[in-house]
């Protein structure tokens, strides 16, 4: 019965060396998807076989022992990682069917008054962001561009609104999958983590608004409307702050989008933004067009399935008042030791690896929340919503589910091959040896560590892949610097969301939907800067965090 213990001078008893084998599955990866151009789940699967033969050959693993790393975290990207992004997608999908989707259009042209700056940020930024709460890869990109492309606005400046508006959420989307995943890999308590991130992406938010004012509208706009831009981004700020700090990190884009939404409802009540009609009339946009039938009722149950996905978890998350809901759903998960492995890896220092015990959360996933969610929308839509045109048979709700699967094959195999890899990486002492060598560059690493998670989004378009890339390298270095690893995962977090508008898949996106395929490269041009610039603030942000500003982090 072998066993195997991760050193991190297994490459000749150098670190260096060590660390720079290491890194050979991460450049495959990046240069399957940058040079090769390849699919992302060839490249998932490419750096996979490359880091089972590092493990191997390299590091002296047993080869049985890695195959069954990558074997637990190929069932742990499916379950619960592809089933929540299934789940939250089919969530979506049911808005859809429902026929209640197009409402949602019609309450943002009354929410915002007739005003298209307004509304394209309420449509951008907090309709996207409930959509990236749900949906996450790429859905808030598609479907925001075409309803902002039907505002009016011209397709390089909605493509770029967009993309720099799917910046503030990206780390809480799909149910805060990415804070889940880098929670599951390094030990820490996501919670925690979706805390800290909590403490540094409504830096980002609050400013995004003024920065999509100044893209529509140049200064003149920022001048006429920026206390919609400050109403929406603050509250947004706040709320994002809050949910993550002291309600529930899985919910929280949930609750700021709805927060801004609910901010720019009671602005608009006592206050209208000037030129109205000469916004139109500089973007060459068409006029205002008008709501018919959009009455009390349809408003009411476009809203219900994101209030009901509130209430949901809220249960599920915090409910204690008589029974404890949460303690209950613990009850039920399934924990095992993986077979063949648990017992059997050991870390440097001889103590045994804990991480080889799977859990399975079939009753208090997200995913099964959101099924559960979905299910009741598809309940109230098919029973208490008798108009024809907006009937939801059962049928076609569940049918849904499949079709759900299917569509999101290729990203489902993408997140399994990513999610195996860094199983194998993290196992065999590879991350560790990275993490090792980057902590030899000392405090100042706190002021990179959000790159890493640029790079890693920037390349796989997904904040996921990152964390599951990085966060585990992130722990290392942040320990071996003497820093609080929750801040540098979280940093790691924060940094994907800025990177997600240079990826590109979020370029290809975009350009589809707005009509410029082939174009990628004018919508690079114009968010690329925005990008890096934002990236600036959060790496000193993150760097102040780690010594004169660590007072602001929250207390485990």
């Amino acid at each position: 019965m072998n066993t195997y213990t991760a050193l991190t001078d297994a490459v000749g008893g150098n670190l260096a060396l060590t660390a720079l084998v290491g890194t050979l599955p991460l450049i495959t990866f990046f240069a399957m998807l940058l040079l090769v151009k390849a699919k992302a789940y060839v490249a998932g699967l490419t750096s996979l076989a490359v880091a089972l033969l590092v493990a191997i050959f390299a590091f002296g693993m047993p080869w049985n022992l890695a195959l069954l790393s990558a074997s637990q975290g190929a069932v742990f990207g499916f379950f619960p990682i592809v089933w929540i992004v299934v789940m939250a997608l089919w969530f979506y999908q049911v808005t859809v069917l429902s026929g209640r989707f197009e409402d949602m259009r019609a309450i943002f042209d009354q929410i915002g008054g007739g005003d298209l700056r307004i509304q394209a940020i309420l449509i951008a930024f907090c309709f996207g962001g409930l959509l990236e709460a749900l949906a996450g890869f790429g859905a808030p990109v598609a479907i925001t561009a075409t309803m902002i492309l039907a505002l009016g606005l011209k397709p390089l400046k909605t493509a770029t609104v967009v993309l720099i508006a799917n910046t503030a959420p990206v780390a809480f989307g799909a149910i805060a999958i990415p804070i889940t995943t880098a929670g599951t890999l390094t030990g820490l308590d996501p919670a925690h983590i979706g805390a800290v991130v909590g403490h540094q992406a409504p830096f980002l938010a609050v400013m995004v608004p003024f920065f999509l004012l100044l893209i529509i509208d140049g200064w003149k706009g920022l001048k006429q409307a920026w206390p919609a831009a400050l109403a929406i981004g603050g509250s947004f700020a706040i709320a994002q702050w809050w949910s993550a700090t002291y309600f529930s990190y899985e919910l929280t884009d949930v609750v700021a989008a709805l927060v801004g939404l609910g901010a720019a409802v009671l602005l608009m009540r006592f206050w209208q933004p000037k030129d109205t009609e000469g916004v139109r009339e500089r973007l060459e946009a068409p006029a205002r067009p008008t709501a018919e039938g959009l009455t009390p009722g349809r408003i009411w149950m476009a809203l219900v399935p994101y209030l009901l996905v509130v209430v949901v978890f809220a249960i599920a998350k915090l409910w204690r008042f008589g029974v404890d809901v949460p303690a209950a759903l613990a009850t039920t998960d399934l924990k095992f030791p993986w077979p063949g492995l648990d017992g059997r890896l050991f870390k440097e220092d001889g103590e045994v690896l804990t991480s080889t015990v799977y859990n399975f959360q079939w009753l208090s996933s997200p995913g099964t929340l959101l099924l559960i969610s979905g299910l009741l929308v598809t309940i109230i839509y098919a029973f208490f919503n008798h108009n024809g045109k907006f009937k939801l048979g059962i049928g076609d709700a569940l049918a849904e589910i499949g079709r759900s699967f299917w569509r999101m094959r290729f990203a489902a195999l993408t997140i399994v091959a990513v999610l195996a890899l860094a199983y194998v990486m993290n196992f065999s002492g590879q991350t560790i040896a990275i993490g090792t060598w980057f902590a030899g560059l000392g405090a100042i690493f706190a002021f990179f560590s959000p790159v890493l998670g640029w790079l890693g989004t920037a390349v796989t378009g997904s904040d996921t892949s990152a964390n599951a890339l990085f966060a585990n390298l992130q722990q290392t270095a942040a320990e071996g610097i003497g820093a609080d690893p929750h801040l540098l995962v979280a940093a790691n977090t924060s940094g994907g969301v800025v990177g997600k508008m240079v990826s590109p898949q979020s370029l290809a996106i975009a350009a589809t939907a707005v009509g410029m395929e082939g174009k990628e490269s004018a919508i690079f041009r114009a968010v690329m800067w925005w990008s890096l610039g934002l990236l600036f603030v959060l790496c000193c942000l993150v760097f102040l965090q780690s010594n004169v500003l660590a007072f602001m982090l929250p207390t485990p």
